[in-house]
């Protein structure tokens, strides 16, 4: 039996953070996808978490800990598969650091992803933005930093670990026009700041508390600001804005969908879908396309562009074969 344990610490402290160049938040995404496998592991077969071998990892196991992913933790397809995905990246790395384990790689690399449906993604509008930038009171310290962080997030098209990361040192010469973002896959972009947004930054700055870490924005205990605590205030500060937007308070808004805003207010303001994956630092041109899907004016002009079909009208004969019947019930159903 080969010890789990020294495997896994080398692959989450060596392989992934020097080896792969894995950012943070990939590695601690990845350590939190064990951590819940483990214990599930760990109760399954009534044994220390430091008990466990690499061979008690087996594809019974690992289907198991999806469906307990999806049911017990009532977790989406996409959680499901971003658990998997993480071991079999582990299992990929083990092939080559324990031989005698390829058969079981194997196996488990070839566990299949659920399959998702490729929904349209949720945005704000251009006033539903405004009144949320504007939510956060700007006579308090929690108010000035939250302002700040909203404001930074819509306009640079930040995900949330970007934000969260950012330090003071990321914007060049202490200058507050533009800001250097470390994004995923390791990929820097700059992005320049509107002059509204490099005013509520210098407010946050003018009152920003001395601290031991180096992260922009902090708690109120002068931590650095999580990401709970950032979706909670996200959530009061939305709540104050549907007073004046009451469609807010019918949208689900995330803090992820601050960025998709940006996005599709930056392609109905260029038309650009390559300026939009540029600003977003997106590594293929194909992320980015979920945007033109969700944009209504590139099939408008479709419409425009093209004269409708002339169709005969016709009278439809109910087929008189009863095995073609069923088939026509069966195909009409689905």
């Amino acid at each position: 039996m080969t010890a789990l344990a020294p495997h896994l610490t080398a692959f989450l402290r060596e392989h992934l953070p020097r080896e792969r160049g894995a950012s943070p938040h990939t590695v601690a995404a990845y350590a939190h996808s064990f951590t819940l496998l483990v214990r599930f592991a760990a109760e399954r077969l009534k044994r220390r978490p430091t008990d466990l071998a690499v061979e008690d990892l087996d594809t019974e196991l690992l289907l198991a800990f999806l469906d307990h992913v999806e049911d017990k933790r009532r977790n989406g397809a996409r959680t499901r598969n971003a658990r998997l995905a993480a071991v079999r990246t582990f299992f990929r790395y083990l092939e080559y650091q324990v031989p005698a384990c390829l058969g079981q790689a194997l196996r488990i690399r070839s566990l299949p992803a659920k399959r998702i449906d490729a929904r349209l993604i949720d945005h704000l509008s251009r006033d539903e933005v405004q009144a949320l930038l504007a939510a956060p009171g700007p006579h308090t310290s929690g108010g000035v930093r939250d302002r700040a962080m909203l404001h930074l997030t819509y306009a640079a098209g930040l995900r949330v670990a970007e934000l969260l990361s950012l330090r003071l040192s990321d914007f060049p010469d202490r200058s507050l026009t533009t800001v250097r973002i470390l994004g995923k896959g390791r990929r820097e972009r700059v992005i320049p700041l509107w002059r509204e947004t490099q005013a509520v930054l210098r407010a946050w700055l003018a009152v920003r508390p001395k601290a031991q870490v180096p992260e922009l924005f902090l708690n109120r205990n002068g931590g650095r600001m999580s990401r709970d605590g950032f979706a909670h205030r996200l959530a009061k500060h939305l709540a104050v804005a549907a007073q004046t937007q009451p469609s807010l308070a019918h949208k689900r808004v995330t803090p992820h969908v601050l960025r998709h805003s940006c996005a599709m207010h930056t392609l109905a303001a260029t038309g650009d879908i390559r300026k939009v994956a540029l600003w977003l630092g997106h590594a293929s041109i194909e992320s980015t396309e979920i945007y033109l899907r969700a944009d209504p004016a590139e099939k408008l002009a479709v419409l425009a562009a093209h004269a409708p079909p002339g169709i005969q009208p016709g009278k439809f004969r109910p087929p008189s074969d009863a095995l073609l019947a069923m088939l026509s019930d069966v195909r009409n159903a689905t």
